[in-house]
């Protein structure tokens, strides 16, 4: 079985490249492109992010088995959020182990999901959920959000599970970016993985 990897830091999007039928989100390539201008943390900061980020696609893909489904992996202030899915819970445990490896890396949020029987489960139409299309409806709606940075947040769907992971410059800014996710329709659960830090 085929496997793919997508690692997200700063400006930096590294793929190893899916098969044919996997679909990008352009406008993840427009954000990336203005994200060092505008956001909250210096470029120095950012450039660690995408030495991490180019870490993890050497370590895990060069030492993760060809049967895993798809990890994704975002980093943002030296922290990594693994998701995606694989057909083990050994295999996400590697995974895991591999990315705390990364030096410079403070922390891992290993939610990478176990799926057994995924191409059972991806065959079902009743089931079938598009991850691209929620992806995309997250990126338009934080970018029209009034009071959300939207530089700040990265955010992945994996079955229609969405992790929201980043910063938020205020209580009030965490709870407007959840309440507009949580709306998007084909958002079936949500795990919120972003901070609280007032600019500096």
């Amino acid at each position: 079985m085929k496997f793919f990897i997508i690692i997200v830091a700063a400006i930096a999007t590294l793929h190893l490249v899916p098969p044919a039928s996997a679909q990008l989100n352009p406008l993840s390539w427009i954000k990336g492109a203005v994200e060092a201008a505008v956001e909250d943390r210096s470029a120095g900061d950012i450039a660690k992010d995408t030495e991490i980020a180019a870490k993890i696609v050497a370590n895990v893909i060069d030492k993760m088995t060809s049967d895993v489904i798809a990890i994704n992996a975002d980093v943002y202030e030296q922290v990594v959020m693994l998701t995606g899915s694989v057909e083990t819970l050994n295999q996400k445990s590697k995974a895991g182990r591999l990315a705390r490896g990364v030096e410079g890396v403070k922390r891992v949020y290993n939610d990478i999901l176990v799926q057994r029987d995924i191409d059972k489960q991806k065959g079902a139409v009743e089931n079938f959920v598009d991850d691209t299309v929620i992806e995309g409806k997250v990126n338009a709606l934080l970018l029209d959000a009034k009071g959300v940075n939207v530089t700040n947040f990265r955010w992945r769907s994996v079955g229609g599970h969405l992790f929201l992971f980043g910063r938020a410059l205020s209580a009030a800014e965490r709870k407007k970016a959840v309440a507009v996710v949580r709306g998007i329709k084909g958002v079936t659960r949500l795990t919120d993985r972003v901070k609280v830090r007032p600019k500096s």
